[in-house]
Formats: C-alpha cells, structure tokens, sequence
C-alpha cells in the first residue's frame, strides 16, 4: 500500500456510538427547548416551529462547516473538540437562559418573532457545533477506505435512530421525572463524556471554558431555585405536559397570601388563600352561575382542572351534587393534591385525558352543566376545545335544559377580541341564549381579560334568584358585546387560535 493511503487507526465502534447518543442529544436538547422558553413566552405552536425551524438551520450550518473543516483537519481530536465546544454552549444555555428569555419577553415585537428570536440566541449555537459530528465521523470512517455509500447510510441511520430514541427519552422520561433544566445538565455531561473518550481530557483554553460554564451554569440554576424555595415556597416542576411553577404570594386586593399556580408566562392559572377556603379567582367564582341558568343541576363536567380550586368549593356548596372533570395532566393533579388541598371525594371523578377527547366519549344527555376553564400557553384555549365540532359534543352530552359556562380569555374590542368573536359565533350556532359577562368591569375592553360566556340549552324563562345576592352580583356584570369583526367560526379544519392569541398579545403590548 503507497504511503498516502495510510491512515492512523480509527476510533472502532466508538464512532458510530457518538453519532448515535448525538442524534439522541439534538432531539433532547429541541424538546427541552420549549420548556425553557414556555414560563417566557408561552409553549404555542409558534415556539415550536421556531425551536424546530432554527435548529434544523443550525444543524445544516454545522454540516457545512464541518465538512469544511473535516477535510482540512480530518481527525477525532478535533471531533472530540467539538463536543466539548458543543458541552460549553449547551452550558451557556443553562447559565443564561434566565436572563435572556427575561430581555426576549419584553422585546416590544410580536410573538412570531420573540420565538425565533428565543431559539437563535438561546438553541442555534450549540446545534451548529453538534451538526459538525456526522461529516466528521463519515470523513475519519471515508480515511479507512471504507465503502463510502454504506459508511453515509449507515451514520445517518445510526444518528436518525438516535433521534428516535432521544425524542421518546426526552418526552417520557426526562422531563417528567429528570426536569427541564437538569437534563441539560445530562446533555451537557455526555456530550464532554463523548469528548474526553474520542480524544482524551487537554486542559486546552477551549475545555478550560466549557467546564467553568458548566459549573456556573449549575450552580446558577440550583442557588436561585433554592433561594426562591426558601423566600417565596417556589417550586418549579415537569409534568409530561406542562412546566409548573407554583409559589407563595399575596392578593393585593385584600392584602392575603396566596398559594399560586403558573403555566403561563402572564396570568395565573390557580390560586388559593391560605387562610381560608373561599374562591381567590374572581373569574371562578362565575362558575357559580349555574345554580341560576340550571336550577336544581345535579351532575356537572369541568374541563380543566389546575388546582382543582372550583371543583373542591363545588363540592362544598353543593352537598348533593357530583362533578366530574377531566383534566389531562396527572402531574396537574398530584400538584393539587400536594399544594392545593384537593382531597378525593366519592362525587369527585378525575379523568386523566384531553378534555375534547372525553367529551367525544361521554354518553348523551349526562350532565346538566359543563365548565370550561382549559388554558394552553398565553391565556389561550386548546384548539380543539374552541371549534364547531366541539360545541356540537358539547351540546350532545348536555341534557335539554343544559348550559354551558366558558371562561375565555380575550378582549372585548380591538384585534384582541377576535378569539371572544370567535367562540360567540361557534356558540350563537348552536345554543338559542349566549350570554357574556366581564369579570373585572372596570378593565378597559381592549385589555385581554377574563370573560365568562354562558351559553343555555334551552328558551325557557329562568326562575328568579333575586334573593340569592352573591348571584346577583354576577349578574350584574352581564355586557351587550360590541359589533365586533365578523369572524367565521373555527373548526377542527380550520382553527387559527393561536393567531389570535398572538394578535391579542401585541396589543396588551407583549
């Protein structure tokens, strides 16, 4: 063999496990993602097209460049320095993410561009430098004189599987039971682990730097989890579905402390006192209205459960009713139970599915109310819940005389009332009396806002509750909506939720 065809010998099977466990890390590193970003700017379908988008930009960029650079400097030190460059950004992630998601939320911009502007600064960096391992380990195997179009396909199909089996990890294990956060530190770890077996541990300038960011990113994150622990009873938890930050703090109304859930970067998605049991959410309290709309109710269904604050004071005012409530997080629930005094109850039935999915499989006719109260990121409704088709289940599963109490977020004029439009026209289709009623009237009506919208299955004249003053309270705040834009009501086709939420969000000027 001529001397130019010698090659120093390769890394064996090593190789081939690094392209897997990066392919693996990539997908981790994108789910994780959207987990940093969501107590920021929400977990919408725009963040996960940037997060998706712009880490496959980066990824291409780092084939680019690691092709380059594989045939200039074609060996597994500088594979293994990779890494390590790629360990250190993943740790900038951890020791910056705070700071930067803090600056990107209040970037005065549309929600569209707050996302892709989140996963550049935050996720591309360090997808470029991982993208430098497959042209780099398909050029050390290429110098061994392999067959080249069985060496490509088999890394590919190697760092595809890795992505497999990384996005199922991320999805049903790590998250849930790791946390958001400390998987990166897991990311991180592997990613200089990989590094030192390709190449061996230098204490070169480059791993010097990814170490100390590394160590300063963890004890960033931890030191302020357990300062906010110890100040305010912070707790921040991964759910399969759901990043909770729960924490104490106080009504400003009352001067009364709180314990409050937030699954949203703005508004909060359950309260309670903790020095009584009474309703700390005005807008809960509306639920209420059913004693007035559906007199003599006896079986009611509540879609979303959170700190399960109406469904325990349900229980409590209404000793000889049942309530049913289907509530799509497990985690949600165990959080209620632990932080928010939920107790389980014989008239209690939890149901541990989208809530559109179970009112797809309850049986005709059931309940005499449905309550409405699922919230996604941004104050907005899943999709599924808002269109034609699920009001028309809806309407089915409701007895005759039935009604339905929705709590929507929106403004009542201007580009953030489209989603109000939106459901009002859904509902007006399919129930002859809808009502809306603002919960804070005081709030101007372009302000994104709490709006409760009743909606009666039934003509019938309503009997009087005029001695009942806490009703008649709520009634009071009944508002004739506006002329608005004529929105054409979503379907499970069409639905652009999303859209108007971020439309509402730019004009509450975030």
């Amino acid at each position: 063999m001529s001397d130019e065809l010698k090659t120093p010998p390769g890394p064996g099977p090593l190789l081939e496990v690094t392209v897997f466990v990066c392919g693996a890390l990539v997908m981790i590193y994108e789910i994780v993602g959207s987990r940093i970003v969501a107590p920021y700017i929400g977990a919408s379908t725009y963040v996960w097209t940037s997060l998706i988008g712009v880490i496959l930009a980066a990824l291409s960029l780092g084939y680019w460049l690691g092709g380059s650079w594989a045939d200039r400097v074609p060996s597994v030190r500088a594979l293994a320095s990779a890494l390590f460059v790629a360990g250190g950004l993943v740790s900038a992630t951890i020791l910056g993410k705070d700071v930067i998601m803090t600056m990107v939320a209040a970037f005065p911009a549309g929600l569209e561009f707050r996302s892709v502007l989140a996963a550049l600064i935050l996720f591309a960096p360090a997808s470029v430098a991982l993208g430098f391992v497959i042209p780099y380990a398909t050029k050390i195997r290429l110098l061994a004189l392999e067959s080249s179009g069985k060496t490509v396909g088999r890394l590919y199909a190697l760092s595809t599987l890795g992505s497999i089996a990384g996005t199922f990890a991320a999805g049903f294990v790590l998250i849930p039971f790791v946390g958001s956060v400390r998987t990166l530190y897991l990311v991180t770890g592997t990613l200089f682990l990989f590094a030192v077996l390709l190449g061996g541990l230098s204490l070169t300038r480059n791993t010097i730097g990814a170490l100390t960011l590394f160590v300063f990113g963890i004890a960033a994150h931890e030191l302020g989890t357990y300062f906010l622990w110890r100040t305010n009873n912070f707790v921040d938890l991964d759910t399969e579905y759901s990043r909770i930050r729960i924490f104490d703090s106080v009504d400003p109304r009352v001067s009364r402390e709180l314990k409050v859930m937030m699954v949203d970067p703005h508004y909060v998605q359950s309260a309670r006192y903790l020095d009584g049991d009474d309703l700390a959410l005005e807008y809960t309290k509306f639920y209420h209205l059913v004693r007035h709309f559906r007199p003599g109710f006896e079986r009611s269904l509540m879609i979303g459960g959170a700190g399960y604050s109406f469904p325990q004071d349900y229980l409590k005012e209404y000793p000889t009713a049942r309530i049913d409530v289907a509530e799509i997080d497990p985690g949600m629930t165990a959080a209620a139970e632990k932080y928010f005094g939920l107790q389980r109850d014989e008239r209690l039935s939890i149901a541990h599915e989208d809530g559109r999915v179970f009112v797809n499989n309850a049986p005709d006719r059931t309940y005499d109310a449905v309550f409405i109260d699922a919230f996604g990121s941004l104050f907005s409704v899943p999709f599924q819940l808002t269109t034609i088709e699920a009001a028309a289940n809806i309407k089915r599963i409701l007895k005759d005389d039935g009604v339905v109490i929705f709590n929507v977020g929106s403004a009542i004029t201007g580009d953030g009332s489209l989603f109000l439009h939106s459901q009002v026209a859904v509902y007006r289709s399919m129930f002859p009396d809808v009502r809306s009623f603002k919960v804070r009237p005081e709030q101007n009506d372009d302000a994104v806002q709490n709006v409760i919208m009743v909606a009666r299955n039934s003509t019938e004249p309503i009997r009087s509750t005029a001695s009942d003053d806490y009703i008649a309270k709520l009634l009071a705040t009944e508002i004739t909506l506006p002329n608005g834009p004529n929105v054409p009501p979503p379907t499970d086709e069409l639905a652009p939720i999303e859209y108007y939420s971020s439309l509402a969000q730019k004009a509450a000027g975030r």
